[in-house]
């Protein structure tokens, strides 16, 4: 005989846990939404008012004396909430504000940086925030980041199966309970959805052609998917090099992006202004015309000397630009279409520094259409063969083995 009480008392719980979830997914599409609209106005004023690079160096300073007072360990980003997964850790509330407001000076002053970790950490730190607030609902830690993740990559990027994705992939699918799946899916779609309603567009990236789908192509395809993945191993020893040297050679750590700031300066006084910031447009213009290949190469210098000296922002959009700007130059020795080649840099690049083919292979459907599925899923996982152990986060080493996606 049906209980009636039990199914009372399991339809008014799913539905207080679905408002919980929704009430997350809000929040973090809110927090996203605020940060992508003055991450641009802010973007906009620094292009208009050149002679704010010369305050980069005390911006550097000022971003160092807010971590080094208020919390020194939330400075580790990313790989501070994939230790906190393997370790069951609390998130600090803290970290949103402090990675939204830093970011935000990072770019005010043009250094080099993305929005990704931005979004990621103030998903996962609101998430964790409104888990403990709401005590009631019994969520998994694990499950409160992965949703963090998912949630804040996709309102940022406009990418929600991407974003879900990257977060299983990012952990390595290590301790992903079957009840996490959910949520995490559920919750990233209305932080996405949340952006859109607030109007805010993403960026759109034009590709036209695409090859056939034959040994020619493939051989090509290989080829280049071998370059990117060694250029993502560049770009994550570049990152670490840096870290550990200004680690190494200054102890008191609010100096250090001072210092990096007062190197990067001399960069950007001789350099294109295309170098600070995000650069998008000329992301956007490496899939219709044919960029230089210094533009990869000192993208991926220069961003690793922002964040490695202690600058905050993300590290996929200037991913982007490397991987773009890479495929777009190299249509000149590759008889494959130039938009074609820059998508495949686009989400490859982004592959092999992170460790996540599947959800890079994702990434390029939602963003360039389902034809080029296969060879997206080609290139990125070639690419992340050929990336190395160790990508930009290095406490992705906890769960991370080469060569194997799904860890058990």
């Amino acid at each position: 005989m049906l209980n009636l009480k039990s199914v009372y008392a399991t339809s008014v719980n799913f539905v207080r846990y679905l408002l919980f979830y929704s009430v997350i997914g809000i929040a973090i599409g809110l927090a996203s939404g605020l940060f992508l609209v003055s991450l641009k106005n802010i973007s906009e004023f620094h292009l208009t008012h050149a002679w704010l690079i010369y305050f980069l160096p005390f911006g550097g300073l000022l971003i160092g004396f807010i971590y080094e007072k208020r919390n020194s360990q939330l400075a580790k980003g990313n790989n501070l909430i994939l230790e906190s997964y393997q370790k069951y850790q609390h998130i600090p509330i803290l970290m949103a504000p402090i990675v939204l407001i830093t970011t935000l000076l990072t770019h005010f002053f043009g250094g080099s940086a993305g929005r990704e970790g931005t979004a990621v950490q103030m998903g996962v730190s609101l998430a964790d925030f409104l888990s403990s607030t709401f005590k009631i609902f019994k969520t998994n830690k694990k499950t409160i980041i992965l949703i963090g993740i998912a949630s804040g990559f996709a309102s940022v990027f406009g990418t929600p199966i991407t974003g879900i994705f990257f977060a299983f992939e990012l952990v390595c699918f290590s301790n992903v309970a079957l009840l996490a799946v959910l949520p995490t899916i559920y919750t990233a779609y209305i932080a996405y959805y949340t952006v859109e309603i607030l109007g805010i567009h993403h960026t759109n990236y034009t590709l036209i052609n695409f090859p056939n789908i034959d040994l020619y192509s493939i051989f090509w395809i290989t080829i280049v998917s071998v370059v990117f993945g060694i250029t993502a191993l560049l770009f994550s020893k570049n990152l670490h090099f840096w870290n550990h040297f200004f680690k190494k050679i200054i102890a008191f750590a609010p100096f250090r992006p001072f210092v990096g700031g007062l190197v990067l300066l001399g960069f950007f006084l001789i350099l294109d202004v295309k170098f600070q910031g995000l650069g998008i447009e000329f992301i956007q213009k490496a899939f219709v015309q044919k960029a230089n290949i210094q533009d990869f190469i000192l993208k991926l210098l220069l961003t690793g000397l922002t964040l490695g000296s202690g600058f905050k922002g993300g590290e996929v959009t200037p991913l982007f630009f490397v991987g773009a700007t890479l495929g777009s130059c190299l249509s000149v020795f590759v008889p494959l279409p130039l938009s074609f080649l820059a998508a495949l840099g686009f989400v490859s690049v982004f592959a092999g520094a992170t460790h996540t083919p599947l959800a890079c292979s994702i990434m390029a459907i939602e963003m360039f259409g389902f034809p080029i599925a296969f060879f997206a899923l080609l290139s990125c996982y070639i690419a992340y063969l050929f990336s190395g152990k160790t990508g930009i986060y290095t406490s992705q080493l906890i769960c991370n083995q080469q060569y194997k996606i799904i860890k058990k």
